[in-house]
């Protein structure tokens, strides 16, 4: 299960740069074009506001941060405060698209559903208990 638990928070790290880091430092480009080849997921739901973007960039920067830390200082209760931040974040980011859809085209509808499906579930898989190692018995 460690594996699988490293998986998830490197896979969160990267989901945080790579958005985070478009977010932070081209908020106009993020606003016009996020996630890129897949949409426009952002400028359709209201006006550009670079305050905004720079703050979500800012928040999704702060948790790949902590997810590295993570990756650096490998222990259950990390991978579990991480799992924590990651699924808060990741239900109410979800609750929130899952609610607003109906200014998106079905294809992009469901692109951010499936993205954002698969960002909370990378935090809920932190929150899962490591496997016992097997002891054979004697």
């Amino acid at each position: 299960m460690r594996r699988l638990h490293i998986l998830a928070l490197a896979l969160s790290a990267a989901l945080g740069v790579f958005v985070g880091g478009w977010a932070y430092f081209a908020p106009q480009g993020f606003y016009d074009s996020f996630p890129g080849a897949l949409g426009s997921w952002v400028s359709v739901d209201g006006p550009f506001n670079e305050h905004l973007i720079r703050d979500v960039g800012a928040m999704y920067l702060a948790l790949a941060a902590a997810s590295i830390g993570g990756l650096l200082w490998r222990s259950t209760v990390g991978f579990r405060v991480l799992g924590i931040a990651w699924t808060v974040f990741g239900v109410l980011h979800f609750l929130y698209h899952a609610l607003h859809l109906e200014h998106m085209s079905l294809e992009s509808a469901i692109g951010e559903m499936v993205a954002l499906g698969v960002s909370l579930v990378l935090g809920v898989v932190l929150l899962l208990p490591e496997r016992e190692a097997h002891r054979p018995t004697r």
